[in-house]
């Protein structure tokens, strides 16, 4: 009988099935290390373009709400007689209006009015900012429709916007404002809960700058709301994706801190969304390695506003840049079709392997300072070398055998790719309150000494890891600064080997 193996593990058979597109640089796992420059698929889409035709008239308006309130509002239109298609553009709380309607202007010399809005409480618009609300929502949907019905506009009203705007654009989205045709999202989210405050459950220590710095309440309001609850339901996009039915080109970046929201939205409305995800951090992709410039954005609103004919829509579902720097490659699902689960199991031994071996237990401290923690607070298992390249191709799911000596736990888990030289570069994470094994509706008491299955899971994925390199996989109590060491003092005890912890790999 053929022993069982890591390579057997990871299916050996590594043939892709997207459509390969040759790189034209590689990206190494620090993306900003590179220099930056176009890198477009071979995709009609990423390439189009057409000749600005317009001058650029701009003014500053007052836009009416139901409430009798106001947002202020820089109109940029085609210095020309006519109508045209409307983008709301980058509809956020940053007071940035002057600085949007140059990154707009692209859009405004060919033939589209863009709109600059504060949203309400923020520079010129009066009012309380709470971010995300059913408010804010409301003043997005009024000033979609008042846009609609301008006599310099035909009524067809796109958005776009990135992060905030682009969670922004998703949440307006299902409201469903008539005049609304299509939107492009950039960085946004599925879940302001579970996405960005709660990751796991667990706060998050990296929102509390953005907190203190854009809306210093929500520092009191989010912390009332530790359970995800009607408070968040209206502020997500996942409590209503059945209302998420207009076209929708997701923007998204494998080395965002967003990117499982995004791929979260395209699973759940594959019908009416696209997804291109490339090799960015946070932010739009302009000056980031494989920028793919203004043609894909022009081509969806030509598309989908201004009804031009042969204005093309992206030849497949998903265009994704393989990290760290294979290159772009189509799929028309996601994860995509030929895809394998592969799952290791965490060995007493310390190795991450395919057969389990004799079971034990692992014991780790708590780490409950503001910091990195020691290495008497994690584990740590890691493969063999591989003999040849692996594709990571979706998520990475963990189910942790734990036991806790206090009421409560936190559990991370942290996925990363390990050079011979042991140079060591994350590839996802994912995390975990014990108290919300069953979701976080509610939480559920724990019993210390006693052990739970937790089921764990990181962020998407689409990473190739280089054969001679290993795979580490360190489970712990904390991951400053990505959530708050707020777990109760004490151990953790984790079982390994035989009956024990798993990781599942999905590979291509």
């Amino acid at each position: 009988m053929r022993p069982v193996t890591l390579v057997t593990a990871l299916s050996a058979a590594l043939t892709l099935t997207g459509t390969p597109i040759p790189a034209v640089a590689s990206v190494p796992a620090n993306p900003a290390a590179v220099e930056t420059g176009p890198e477009l698929p071979p995709d009609p889409f990423f390439s189009y373009d057409r000749p600005a035709e317009y001058d650029v008239h701009q003014e500053r308006v007052s836009v009416p709400l139901r409430d009798g309130s106001h947002l202020a509002c820089d109109l940029h239109r085609p210095a020309a007689e006519g109508r045209f298609p409307v983008i709301v553009y980058d509809y956020n709380a940053y007071d940035q209006l002057e600085a949007q309607g140059r990154a707009a202007a692209y859009f405004v010399t060919r033939g589209y009015v863009a709109a600059v809005c504060n949203a309400r409480g923020s520079g010129d618009s009066p009012g309380h900012l709470d971010p995300f609300s059913p408010q804010e929502q409301r003043d997005n949907y009024d000033l979609i429709e008042w846009l609609a019905d301008q006599p310099w506009s035909t009524g067809r009203v796109g958005q776009t916007g990135v992060s905030y705007g682009g969670h922004s654009s998703l949440l307006v989205a299902v409201n469903k404002p008539p005049h609304l045709e299509a939107i492009i999202p950039v960085d946004g989210i599925s879940d302001w809960y579970e996405n960005t405050i709660y990751r796991g459950g667990i706060y998050s220590a990296r929102i509390r700058d953005w907190q203190r710095s854009t809306a210093p309440e929500t520092l009191v309001t989010y912390a009332q709301h530790p359970l995800y609850d009607d408070f968040w339901r209206g502020r997500s996009v996942k409590s209503r994706w059945k209302d998420l039915d207009v076209p929708v080109l997701e923007i998204a970046g494998w080395y965002d801190r967003y990117r499982q929201g995004m791929v979260d939205n395209f699973r759940a409305r594959k019908r009416n969304v696209w997804l291109v995800s490339g090799p960015w951090v946070h932010g739009w992709p302009a000056g980031q390695p494989a920028d793919i410039g203004n043609g894909a954005y022009l081509a969806w609103w030509d598309h989908w506003l201004a009804r031009r004919p042969g204005a093309p829509l992206p030849a497949a579902k998903v265009t994704s840049y393989e990290v760290p720097g294979t290159g772009w490659r189509q799929f028309d699902h996601w994860p995509p079709t030929g895809t394998h689960h592969a799952r290791l199991n965490l060995s007493s031994d310390g190795t991450l392997s395919p057969t389990p071996g004799t079971s034990g237990t692992g014991t780790f401290e708590v780490n409950t300072e503001p910091a990195p923690g020691t290495p008497d607070e994690r584990l740590e298992f890691t493969t063999e070398p591989l003999p040849r390249d692996v594709v990571l191709a979706g998520e990475i799911q963990a189910r942790i055998r734990a036991a806790f000596t206090a009421t409560d736990g936190n559990i991370a888990v942290v996925v990363q790719d390990v050079a011979p030289d042991g140079t060591a570069t994350r590839i996802t994470q994912g995390w975990l309150k014990a108290s919300h094994r069953f979701g976080h509706e509610r939480a559920v008491p724990v019993r210390p000494g006693k052990p739970y299955g937790l089921d764990i899971r990181t962020w998407p994925t689409h990473y190739r890891v280089a054969a001679g390199h290993t795979v580490r996989v360190t489970v712990s109590s904390d991951d400053y600064p990505e959530i708050d060491s707020d777990a109760p003092a004490g151990q953790v005890s984790v079982r390994l080997g035989s009956g024990g912890s798993t990781i599942r790999l999905t590979t291509l």
